[in-house]
């Protein structure tokens, strides 16, 4: 069902393309601009979901879609663009995709549903993250407003809770297997 927090979640879909075309030409303060709205729809459609109670099964698999391709095209451009060091880069974006296939795995290998909840220290991840992302794009517009010091604060930061949240993960989905591993093994 399309309705105001799924069509919110579309349209943070749909500024990912204009965010990098901005980007890469590296008009990065339209970039930022950008960059913001699709943070504010991630805000909105939550909100608005809740207080309309116009939670659906679309937006619960569409918004954590919305927002790994708004993260990990973020951190690739920006890792490519110098904004912030390609380790982290890497580090960002190897979570997250071990968070997608480790979650298809799941899904595929479990018959039933299973419900997905982002951890305290998985939303800090992701706070941060978004964070960098923000910070990276005004350093690019002005490299005088960085300070070394708490730029590399923020980096070591949000590496740290990435690593740690990943881990979280990788050990929350393992236990899940394991729990579950009578049903897998009927299936072999």
């Amino acid at each position: 069902m399309l309705n105001l927090p799924n069509c919110l979640t579309l349209v943070r879909i749909l500024t990912i393309p204009f965010f990098l075309i901005e980007l890469s030409a590296h008009r990065y303060l339209s970039a930022l601009v950008i960059f913001i709205v699709g943070g504010l729809t991630d805000f909105l459609d939550g909100l608005a979901a809740r207080l309309l109670k116009q939670q659906t099964a679309l937006g619960t698999y569409l918004d954590p879609v919305a927002d790994k391709l708004l993260v990990i095209t973020s951190f690739i451009m920006l890792g490519l663009e110098g904004g912030i060091p390609s380790w982290l880069a890497v580090t960002v974006v190897s979570r997250d995709l071990l968070i997608i296939v480790g979650y298809g795995t799941i899904f595929f290998l479990i018959e039933e549903k299973i419900q997905v909840k982002p951890s305290a220290i998985g939303k800090w991840s992701t706070l941060l993250q978004l964070l960098t992302l923000a910070f990276a794009l005004v350093f690019l517009h002005d490299p005088e407003i960085a300070q070394p010091w708490w730029k590399d604060l923020l980096i070591a930061l949000t590496a740290l809770a990435t690593v740690i949240s990943g881990l979280q993960y990788l050990y929350r989905g393992l236990i899940l297997l394991q729990n579950k591993a009578p049903t897998l093994n009927r299936l072999s």
